[in-house]
């Protein structure tokens, strides 16, 4: 009798009474592995593709889709920053999990680049000087109501303000203008401008504006202002996905129900301090700000450049 040695079949796949695997898999009872980790992939890796500025890809999980407008490490990871049709922003982990034109791949960090060169232009618009050292501040100054006003001054016309030396101080309500303008005594070497929020025609504030400027010398105070309620309406509302700015109620503080409008929090102080630096954080340059806001900065920085006159 032929030994199980002499069988061609012992320890092939015909001494298997199911056959072979057609998975390619082992059967081994010994091995540890789930099943799936056993069976070798058929499936091709996603092909990697560089995160270049502008590449247009859609985020699989959420079906968010934008163009590539940064890569940056965040919390030691790489990130990719999109941008969709309408202005916003949302940052998604580098890796597999999107598409490009129909394709699944995996993103990737761009290849190294040389380092970008200087900007030409500073935020406003104006011809960057490079290396340019802060300027002694000048004698005149820049007053604005509130401090967001401040800080959308300081991220549009900062750097043209520290090369002229102006500095901007906060204004606490224009209540209290007039008597403030005569305690800075301006005069033609010592200019002030102000920057007013709500001014129109026939408001208090028009009021108050005019008197303040017959409380000083001609020619040394130039009181302007927006129309918007608040600040935060100079800022484009494309930037923030919106085609207008909401309407909110009259019984309604009105910065709570923007943040309300938009789906963000909106119970406390805090929930409004955030809500606002989420809003500056999509500023990038003046053309982020309706052109009501920026001819009246623009105006307040040129009066108080200007050389005394005669």
């Amino acid at each position: 009798m032929p030994s199980p040695d002499d069988d061609p079949r012992a320890g092939s796949a015909w001494g298997d009474r199911y056959g072979p695997d057609v998975l390619g898999g082992t059967r081994d009872p010994r091995d540890p592995r789930p099943w799936s980790a056993r069976v070798p992939s058929r499936r091709p890796a996603a092909r990697q593709v560089p995160a270049e500025d502008g590449l247009v890809v859609e985020d699989v999980e959420t079906g968010w889709v934008g163009a590539v407008v940064r890569v940056e490490k965040s919390g030691g990871m790489h990130v990719v920053v999109l941008e969709d049709r309408r202005g916003r922003t949302r940052t998604f982990g580098l890796g597999p999990g999107f598409w490009v034109d129909g394709e699944a791949v995996e993103l990737v960090p761009p290849a190294g680049r040389p380092a970008p060169a200087r900007p030409t232009r500073t935020a406003s618009g104006s011809v960057a000087v490079p290396d340019a050292r802060a300027r002694v501040a000048r004698a005149s100054r820049l007053w604005v109501e509130g401090r967001h006003d401040a800080e959308l001054v300081e991220r549009v016309w900062g750097d043209d303000l520290r090369v002229a030396g102006v500095v901007v101080e906060l204004l606490d309500g224009v209540d209290g203008l007039v008597e403030a303008v005569r305690e800075f005594r301006p005069t033609a070497d010592r200019r002030l401008g102000v920057l007013v929020d709500h001014l129109v025609a026939g408001s208090k504030e028009s009021r108050i504006a005019a008197e303040a400027g017959r409380a000083a010398p001609p020619g040394s105070v130039l009181v302007v202002g927006h129309p918007y309620v608040d600040v935060w309406q100079a800022i484009r509302p494309a930037r923030l996905g919106l085609d207008a700015w909401p309407q909110v109620p009259r019984h309604v503080e009105w910065k709570r129900g923007v943040l309300t409008a938009l789906g963000w929090p909106a119970a406390d102080q805090a929930d409004v301090a955030r809500g606002w630096q989420r809003m500056l954080g999509t500023v990038r340059d003046f053309r982020d700000l309706e052109a009501a806001f920026l001819g009246r900065v623009e105006e307040l920085i040129d009066f108080v450049t200007a050389p005394p006159e005669g």
